[in-house]
């Protein structure tokens, strides 16, 4: 089988799901909850309680956020391979998630901004292995070289390649023409709306796919509430809708979405049936609070 090796940011999530709209300057009711969290490494958590076989490379401070992050990914049947920095603590993100669905991440990086081209397990670079990039490690300055070298060990050794651009705010702060520059050429492209249009520069999800071609032999868009779309170079289109079903907290969907997706995909099924595959992973998050399984 294919072993999927993520290879990005770990972090622990504190989310409030506020009762109503924000009271600016006063009080929001709210339940708070703690849980593990970061793009890649609930990509690998939902790789793993899925049954794939799946290694994480990130880093993590010394410190109890950091250790309780490593034992929760491992108890989801992953490989952790963590560096343990001796500076910097594990990264944590503030989540304030409103009625709808809608959240606004409030991150501090912590330990994943001094991920480095050495702590990459060149074992775990080895075909017929696939790498998952998200792409905080490149819009992070201090842990780009680090997203670059793993890119460049997958092309090096035969690996597919998927990348997760990770965020449109940040992504728009480093510039859509480096991002472009330093994925090129990456087998897959995992987007949301939003980031697809920016990386494309135009308007609309068709459209922007169309575009995304001219740098990345398949793309995904995920399209929130719309669905997902598939679509290849020189071969089509494909999209199927999303499953119904309320909106409880939309963190970690989109990761989800790719731990459902991936699988089917290296294992060369047919678009729709991948597209169907990532939307019903997805699905068992946007029902509740919280990115990883439970």
């Amino acid at each position: 089988m294919t072993r999927f090796v993520v290879v990005g940011d770990l972090m622990t999530d504190v989310v409030a799901v506020a009762s109503g709209p924000m009271a600016a300057g006063s009080d929001t009711r709210s339940v708070v909850t703690l849980s593990g969290g970061g793009s890649a490494a609930n990509t690998a958590a939902w790789l793993g309680h899925l049954g794939q076989p799946v290694s994480y490379v990130g880093r993590v401070g010394d410190d109890l956020l950091g250790r309780s992050a490593v034992e929760a990914l491992a108890a989801c049947g992953v490989d952790v391979r963590v560096t343990i920095d001796a500076d910097l603590p594990s990264g944590v993100c503030v989540i304030v998630v409103t009625p709808g669905g809608e959240r606004s991440m409030f991150p501090s990086a912590g330990a994943n901004a001094g991920l480095s081209a050495a702590d990459l397990p060149g074992e775990l670079f080895v075909a017929p292995n696939h790498l998952h990039l998200s792409g905080y490690t490149l819009l992070t300055a201090g842990s780009r070289d680090a997203g670059l070298e793993a890119l460049r060990l997958a092309g090096s050794a035969g690996l597919t390649v998927s990348v997760d651009p990770a965020s449109v705010g940040p992504l728009r702060d480093v510039g859509v023409d480096a991002f472009l520059s330093w994925t090129r050429g990456a087998d897959l492209l995992l987007a949301n709306a939003d980031e697809a249009q920016l990386l494309a520069g135009c308007v609309g999800v068709v459209e922007a796919g169309r575009t995304l071609l001219d740098s990345y032999p398949q793309v995904v868009i995920k399209a929130g509430a719309l669905g997902a779309h598939w679509f290849g170079r020189g071969v089509g289109s494909a999209h199927v809708p999303a499953l119904a079903g309320s909106v409880v907290d939309s963190t970690g969907a989109g990761d989800c979405f790719a731990a459902g997706f991936l699988p089917a995909w290296v294992a060369g099924a047919a678009a729709e049936d991948a597209l169907r595959a990532g939307c019903a992973a997805a699905a068992h998050v946007l029902g509740r609070s919280g990115a990883r399984p439970q």
